[in-house]
């Protein structure tokens, strides 16, 4: 009798079991969805000011892509750990510059010098006439401080200062006097590279 109720108990829990493991996958289902169109949102809204940052960082169209889809993996894997204390923006910001700093790292490269020449000249070839000032500036920019790099990086893709602050562990105020020493030193190096 004692096997009978085990059996008819294990065959009850079993069904709810069943029945449970069906229902979170049917749950699991729902927010995969909602986190795949989310994560598409997320990704259409910031992916280009991405690239532009991890381009800024390494001059080179195959490495800033590789860098884009590495920094948009890390947050697809930790998008539940968003906290919501940032914007996430700043938040994917942060996880792309950690990122690129990682990647100039292994390769063993100087903050001010990880755009060779040689990436440089082959770049600029790549480019139409048309782009060969935007090649220019990536240049230019490129030989700025890693932190100088971020901001003007940042205020080319039009992010509020507000945001850019954020990132930047900097106040507004001296973020506004830094983005103008930034633009000075940019329109220096544009210049002395546009003689050459």
């Amino acid at each position: 009798m004692q096997s009978k109720q085990t059996n008819l108990i294990f065959e009850h829990n079993t069904g709810v079991t069943s029945w449970v493991k069906y229902y979170l996958n049917e749950q699991d289902n729902n927010l995969m969805t909602q986190k795949d169109v989310l994560f598409k949102e997320i990704f259409d809204k910031n992916s280009k000011k991405i690239f532009h940052l991890c381009y800024g960082y390494t001059g080179d169209k195959d490495s800033a892509n590789d860098l884009l889809q590495e920094t948009f993996l890390k947050v697809w894997q930790n998008l539940d750990k968003f906290r919501n204390k940032s914007l996430i923006s700043t938040w994917i910001y942060r996880i792309a510059v950690n990122t690129c700093l990682t990647y100039l790292r292994s390769e063993k490269r100087q903050a001010k010098d990880e755009l060779t020449e040689n990436i440089i000249e082959n770049k600029i070839e790549e480019f139409s006439e048309k782009n060969e000032q935007v090649a220019l500036l990536y240049k230019s920019i490129s030989k700025l401080e890693e932190n100088d790099r971020l901001i003007i990086t940042m205020v080319l893709d039009e992010l509020p200062y507000n945001e850019i602050a954020d990132i930047s562990g900097i106040s507004e105020g001296n973020l506004r006097v830094k983005i103008h020493r930034i633009k000075q030193k940019l329109t220096e190096l544009y210049n002395q590279h546009a003689r050459i």
